[in-house]
């Protein structure tokens, strides 16, 4: 059974979708990508501590240090102002991840007040190991709540959904033939 067979009402079209409104498209667009982007958190945070034993949050810092060069690192400010955390909060969280021994930290060469963060080799590895499995949660909580036209403009962002797409509209597509074939017999 499919995704939107167990769960109908998961698969509303979002009525920012719909157009028609008072929006204009580029407001629908980014409200539809808050609506993905609010599913696949509720589905990735669970994951995200059974695997990494990390909050939600600490795991969008590990994020962007991991497209980081292996050697590289990343500014505090720089940091704050991609996820739009405040720099105190960040702070907390940096020196969790560094307890956990996920990140180091480092002054800034000159630089009195500047820090540079870093993945440690035990958080490369932990990302590694549990990439798989972050990335099919990802994708299944797109699948599951984001609708057809959603998931349509998704799929230019999101290869590997288009993909998946595919296969579900294939699936349902044979499940019609069938069923059509039974009721003509």
């Amino acid at each position: 059974m499919s995704a939107a067979q167990e769960h109908p009402a998961d698969q509303l079209e979002c009525p920012s979708a719909q157009g028609g409104g008072l929006l204009p498209p580029e407001l629908r667009g980014w409200m539809l990508l808050l609506a993905a982007t609010g599913a696949v958190e509720q589905q990735l945070r669970t994951v995200v501590k059974e695997r990494l034993d990390v909050s939600h949050d600490e795991f969008l810092i590990l994020c962007l240090l991991a497209e980081q060069p292996p050697a590289g690192s990343l500014r505090m400010t720089r940091i704050a102002e991609l996820l739009g955390r405040p720099k105190t909060r960040l702070t907390y969280q940096i020196a969790c991840l560094q307890h956990a021994g996920l990140v180091t930290r480092k002054s800034v060469c000159g630089d009195k007040r500047g820090v540079e963060v870093a993945l440690t080799e035990k958080a490369r590895r932990l990302l590694t190991e549990s990439s798989q499995a972050l990335g099919e949660t990802v994708k299944a909580a797109l699948a599951r709540f984001v609708g057809a036209e959603q998931r349509e403009a998704l799929c230019h962002l999101l290869p590997d959904l288009a993909v998946e797409a595919g296969r579900e509209d294939a699936g349902r597509e044979d499940t019609g033939r069938e069923e059509a074939g039974r009721e003509e017999a």
